[in-house]
């Protein structure tokens, strides 16, 4: 019973188990809100300039 436990909590605390050396990798959370933070602003950016031409061009 103790050597079950043993290799249990051996088991449970690799940081990896071996059959998953050929994952996909998954990209850091960070890196996928920084990315989606700049395509936003340069929608938003790009939306605002639009606005502002078109009321421009009214004022005219």
């Amino acid at each position: 019973m103790l050597s079950r436990l043993a290799l249990a909590a051996i088991a449970l605390s690799s940081s990896a188990p071996a059959w998953a050396s050929s994952a996909a990798q998954v990209p850091e959370g960070s890196g996928l809100t920084l990315f989606a933070l700049g395509a936003a602003g340069v929608l938003l950016g790009r939306r605002l300039s639009m606005r502002k031409a078109d009321k421009n061009r009214d004022d005219s």
